[in-house]
């Protein structure tokens, strides 16, 4: 029988979760105490129920997953949980545990990940808590819990419990008078076995072989060496018959190769490059821990996530989850351009447009008011569970491909045809100093907000722009009221063009600004979209002086 020990501890500061957990380098989480302190902060945020609970433990496979599930299990002995359902050798993509959580009614999930940031020694790692509805903490969980953080004096565990995670079965300890279950469970089968109910793997099959067209449609997936490997390997190779060819990084690493895990056409260059000088007729490509997806198609045809959103709403009717449930409304982030608004509106249907932050999505999930959502920083998803999904999201697309017998280039020109083009680009500045940064950021609000700065003219490269709304953008949920303020800076102007810009709250160092610009065309479609767009994000620049104040000529990625 193993015994709980209480251990004495001190607050560190800077445990306040960002948009979707804490963040910080690894060499941070690995002070004594630091990692110990904040999984007790969870685990007391929910003290009115975490006595005989069970809850979900996994991540994306990097750099201290492994140590931290197991100090996990012994915390969580601790203080009274009654389950703990981990994934093998700690491995689970966030969409898995949301899936997992709502699969088996449990109070939540510990998700170990730093998503799409680097992994490494020297790099990331991240812890966020998942809620009963398998979606991010609240607001009011999160802050909660950094209060705690701020003021924990000890933490308690049982240091003696052994539990190995490498291999699947059940593992029982007694603690004091109290039983406690490790279930290691197949990190994968349970998301597969959801997918082939949500889509028509037989008719996906057909497509990649041959189908209708006598011709393969040939794909290659990237996992970028995060968690979708195991994934991506029981789905596109052991159920839709592609070969070893259409996939490529499918071991998960702990430094994901060196590599930057996030999805875009800066650090998945290699999938880009791969499809624009290969016969590929589509293309995708995961984060570390397999919430996000980038798609291009043949060519490297690049297509946006705020098109990719409009495209899949516009087409749900070829996916058999949609055929039984029904399609309820769309809603996308504050910062996406509104090229699903446009769907939406041709629909009949609900449309939402919420702060950044896959939480906000939740609770209209729950009311049964949305069915299909998605942020431009490449998150797509829809109801079937309560975190993007990057797996899901190619799927959706390979479901459209096999219903329409189109290229994906064929697909969004006919978009566009039909409903206009939102021409969108965004500019990231990472790890700038914070002071500037948010020095800019007041400073730029100071001038929207004073007199004659709406209805003022902006102009560049022959174009000229006259300020209609200019906000920092609040939300108030229209399911339980909740507010959320100062959400990005938002210049609107007459003609619906938009300026954006937001410090994100996922970098683990310094400050990210991230500028996004997206402009409306309605019959001007085939353009591309840096050239549309330079008259406004020059405007952009004009007017927040972001160079000055960021130190930076050039951003650091451009999507």
């Amino acid at each position: 029988m193993a015994s709980v020990v209480t251990v004495s501890t001190k607050p560190y500061e800077g445990q306040k979760p960002g948009t979707s957990g804490l963040r910080k380098k690894v060499k941070v989480f690995l002070q004594e105490n630091y990692t110990e302190n904040f999984i007790q902060s969870i685990l007391d945020a929910n003290k009115d129920s975490i006595v005989g609970s069970t809850l979900v433990v996994g991540g994306d496979g990097r750099y201290l997953v492994k140590e931290v599930v197991d100090k996990i299990i012994k915390i969580a002995a601790g203080n009274g949980v009654a389950k703990l359902l981990v994934g093998q050798n700690g491995i689970l993509s966030t969409p898995a545990v949301s899936h997992l959580i709502r699969k088996y009614k449990t109070l939540g999930g510990i998700v170990l990940t730093a998503s799409h940031n680097p992994g490494g020694i020297n790099n990331d790692f991240g812890i966020k808590f998942n809620c009963s509805n398998g979606g991010p903490a609240p607001d009011n969980t999160t802050n909660e819990i950094y209060k705690l953080s701020t003021a924990i004096s000890e933490y308690k565990i049982v240091p003696d419990i052994q539990c190995s995670v490498e291999k699947i079965g059940v593992q029982k300890f007694k603690v004091g008078d109290r039983d406690f279950v490790v279930e290691v469970i197949d990190s994968v089968k349970d998301y597969v076995d959801y997918m082939k109910e949500i889509f028509d793997f037989p008719k996906i099959k057909s497509l990649l072989q041959g189908g209708e067209k006598n011709k393969p449609f040939n794909v290659l997936i990237d996992s970028m060496n995060g968690v979708t490997g195991p994934y991506v390997k029981a789905i596109f190779i052991d159920e839709l018959g592609a070969s070893e060819e259409n996939v490529r990084r499918i071991v998960p690493l702990e430094d994901f190769g060196g590599a930057h895990p996030d999805p875009n056409l800066t650090y998945a260059a290699d999938l880009v490059n791969a499809v624009k000088n290969g016969d590929y007729d589509f293309g995708a490509a995961f984060d570390g821990d397999g919430d996000r997806n980038m798609i291009i198609g043949r060519d490297a045809f690049f297509v946006t996530p705020s098109d990719s959103l409009a495209v899949l709403a516009n087409h749900l009717q070829h996916i058999p989850y949609f055929q039984k449930t029904g399609v309820k409304g769309f809603a996308r982030s504050m910062p996406t351009a509104a090229a699903v608004d446009r769907v939406a509106a041709a629909a009949g249907k609900e449309m939402f447009q919420v702060p950044t932050g896959w939480k906000y999505f939740g609770n209209l999930m729950d009311a049964g008011r949305l069915s299909l959502c998605g942020e431009e920083s490449f998150g797509t998803g829809s109801d079937h569970v309560r975190e993007k999904d990057g797996l899901w999201a190619a799927l959706a697309w390979l479901s459209v491909l096999a219903a329409t017998q189109l290229s994906v280039q064929e697909i969004l020109s006919q978009h566009w045809k039909q409903f206009g083009r939102n021409y969108f680009t965004r500019y990231d500045y990472e790890e700038c100093p914070s002071d500037p940064c948010n020095e800019m950021m007041q400073e730029l609000e100071k001038k929207m907000g004073s007199s004659g700065f709406v209805g003022s003219s902006h102009s560049s490269g022959g174009k000229t722009y006259v300020v209609a709304v200019a906000d920092n953008f609040s939300y108030i949920d229209p399911v339980d009221q909740s507010v959320a303020m100062k959400q990005g800076l938002r210049i609107v102007f007459e003609d619906g063009s938009r300026i954006v810009l937001r410090l994100s709250g996922t970098g683990s160092s310094g400050a990210t600004v991230r500028l996004y610009i997206d402009s409306y065309e309605a019959s001007d479609v085939l353009g591309s979209a840096q050239e549309k767009l330079a008259p406004l994000i020059d405007v952009a620049l004009q007017i927040s002086q972001l160079q000055k104040y960021t130190g930076r000529d050039q951003p650091t990625v451009i999507t």
